[in-house]
């Protein structure tokens, strides 16, 4: 059986428009040093090894896209620089991260556990993503959803 999918256009695709800004192998590790508070290029640079070009293009990216905005600081006795912060559009970006993590932690930790947990500050409780359909009912499982054509779509001519 043909696919339906296969009849609509992905030209105007969302995921792939995301992909363009996020598809790059160290732009999650920036944004989860951004998330932990780490706002300066230096400390960015040595916590997480990404080579200092690649660093100044994802940063530049970010900040071009709309994820992250640029902050001057001067330190006593040095030159003006910038530390990064999150724009809106970035903090949206905070459960894609943590889906992230918790997919890591439940494949790829090592024996003894993952090294971060991220926790909720009122409670203490462990923090999770969860998928629930717009009436509240839990979307456990990808089979739970179906994929339609949105209003965005646009139907392949032959």
């Amino acid at each position: 059986m043909r696919p339906a999918a296969l009849d609509w256009s992905v030209e105007n695709c969302t995921v792939s428009r995301a992909m363009e800004i996020l598809g790059e192998r160290w732009t999650m590790v920036v944004l989860r040093e951004v998330f932990s508070g780490v706002r300066r290029f230096d400390d960015m640079r040595v916590r997480t090894g990404v080579p200092r070009q690649v660093l100044t293009n994802r940063l530049a990216l970010l900040v071009e896209r709309g994820v992250l905005r640029r902050e001057p600081y001067r330190e006593p006795g040095s030159r003006l620089r910038h530390e990064y912060r999150l724009t809106a559009m970035g903090m949206a970006l905070w459960p894609v991260l943590v889906a992230v993590l918790g997919w890591g932690d439940r494949y790829l930790a090592d024996a003894e556990g993952p090294p971060l947990s991220v926790e909720h500050r009122d409670c203490g409780a462990p923090v999770r993503v969860e998928l629930r359909c717009a009436d509240g009912h839990a979307v456990v499982d990808a089979r739970d959803a179906l994929p339609r054509p949105g209003p965005g779509a646009r139907r392949l001519t032959a």
